[in-house]
């Protein structure tokens, strides 16, 4: 079969399922079943038949709203890319902002120590650790199934190369987690669960993010008040802290943050749309 036929008919499938991006992502699902890049699309002359009932298979699943990234198994998040599946959160293009501003504010440290809390597939951990490799980076996750795919990442990244990431099986608003490190970190860094409860999401959201990832309370902030806590407890005086949020979040967390008392120069982030979407701050 053609393979420009075969992405015009996709295409409209998933245009009419709503999906957002249908041609992308038909290219995207082509592209990961022929084992080659989007751009070598253009050089495919012929589909196998084999391929071609693969590829419809997938395109049905993602009309029926499953997320690409579980259906290619990869996520591309910055310099790395991720395997992901059923069971862990999907890293969004928004939160490489919050990676690069952690990576700039530890530009130029020694042997700077950073923990990650809620890793998730390891997007925040993995990339900082593989852009500042004299960093001692923790990645704490609680939900057993999500921890699967951060150690399947950790030790895929260390086997292509990169410094070693610590994943820990762990609790953000524990008061006993990684008290062997209280008033040592120099950075901490979240991509918490904010998703106010009843809130409206996508299909790809509610039927296949877990739960722990998206639910943060009647506010969306329940979480995030005791990571706080946990946050305060590990930074050394002068670490620095960031927390991404959602849109609506832009006023709340901030304020929140200034609320606790532990810290100063807190500040929202927007992202490329002008969104509100992260608040970093600094340990008093």
């Amino acid at each position: 079969m053609k393979p420009s036929d075969m992405l015009g008919s996709a295409a409209r499938r998933l245009a009419d399922a709503g999906v957002d991006s249908p041609r992308v992502d038909a290219e995207l699902l082509l592209a990961s079943v022929l084992g080659v890049t989007r751009g070598r699309l253009l050089t495919v002359v012929t589909v196998p038949d084999d391929v071609a009932v693969r590829f419809g298979t997938l395109v049905d699943q993602r009309a029926d709203r499953v997320p690409l990234q579980h259906l290619t198994g990869r996520a591309p998040f910055r310099f790395l890319e991720l395997a992901v599946g059923p069971g862990v959160f999907v890293p969004r293009p928004e939160t490489e902002q919050l990676a690069g501003w952690a990576i700039d504010r530890l530009a130029g440290a020694a042997t700077p120590s950073v923990v990650d809390l809620g890793s998730g597939s390891g997007a925040l951990a993995l990339s900082i650790a593989h852009e500042l490799p004299a960093a001692r980076v923790v990645a704490v996750e609680r939900d057993p199934g999500a921890i699967e795919w951060t150690r399947h990442n950790a030790a895929a990244r260390a086997a292509a190369g990169d410094p070693p990431v610590e994943v820990l099986s762990g609790d953000m608003t524990d008061p006993l987690l990684l008290r062997e490190l209280d008033g040592t970190v120099d950075l901490v860094v979240s991509n918490p669960p904010y998703v106010p409860d009843g809130a409206v999401v996508p299909r790809e959201v509610a039927d296949h993010d877990p739960p722990l990832a998206l639910w943060g309370g009647p506010d969306g902030l329940d979480v995030v008040r005791g990571l706080l806590v946990t946050a305060a407890r590990l930074l050394r005086p002068g670490g620095w802290l960031g927390i991404e949020h959602a849109d609506q979040q832009g006023s709340a967390l901030p304020a929140l943050v200034r609320a606790h008392g532990a810290f100063t120069d807190v500040v929202d982030h927007p992202d490329l749309a002008g969104r509100p979407r992260f608040t970093t701050a600094c340990r008093l």
